[in-house]
């Protein structure tokens, strides 16, 4: 077994998170720009943080390209909102266009081909293309550095939930219905459709 110091580059901290850490559900955060204008982008350092209150979180890093702060993190400071969406089969090739690094106030909706829908209780847009919609409010952020490669962690308290009721079976999201998909290392995704049961051991489940 080899062995590596994380005192060096970032980039390979970097490698052995996404290499290790697998596979990574994606958060498809849109947020308004200053102007007004829509901004969609992707994180897959992104977990759930609580139930009661409703609790979600994503990790994004100050950008290589040029040391700053996403837009993303900009907007959520500045409007304390944000909406959670989710990539599946069937929008994941538009949800990668929005990955790409334009310029502040271009819309990555536009850019992508993706549709923007009012939500009910923020000014945020959410993705008609996701299946499931989580309408949020900005809570915490913690960061852990100003360079690149340094990440925050944001959280955001869900206030509504929307799901499409086609993806849902006796009050409860079915896998193969809703299709979500998830990054790996380098290029790769994840398909759910891989999936074992094995019982779990815990006294209480609220789901079985």
């Amino acid at each position: 077994m080899k062995t590596y110091k994380t005192d060096g580059d970032f980039a390979d901290n970097y490698k052995f998170l996404i290499g290790s850490i697998l596979p990574r559900p994606i958060a498809v955060i849109s947020t308004l720009n200053i102007d007004g204008s829509n901004n969609l982008a992707p994180f897959s350092f992104f977990t759930a943080i609580s139930a009661q209150p409703m609790i979600i979180a994503f990790c994004p890093m100050i950008r290589s390209s040029d040391g700053e702060m996403k837009d993303t993190v900009k907007n959520i400071l500045r409007e304390k909102e944000f909406v959670l969406n989710f990539c599946t089969e069937d929008n994941y090739e538009k949800i990668n266009l929005t990955s790409t690094e334009l310029s502040y106030g271009e819309d990555e909706f536009k850019f992508s081909g993706l549709t923007p829908i009012d939500s009910q209780l923020i000014k945020s847009k959410r993705l008609k293309e996701s299946p499931i919609h989580f309408e949020c409010v900005f809570r915490d952020m913690l960061c852990y550095g100003k360079t690149p490669g340094s990440g925050s962690l944001i959280t955001g308290e869900v206030k509504l939930v929307h799901i499409d009721e086609s993806i849902m079976k006796d009050g409860k999201i079915v896998t193969d219905l809703f299709k979500p998909v998830g990054r790996g290392t380098g290029n790769d995704w994840f398909k759910t459709d891989g999936r074992f049961q094995l019982e779990r051991l815990t006294k209480s489940q609220i789901q079985k």
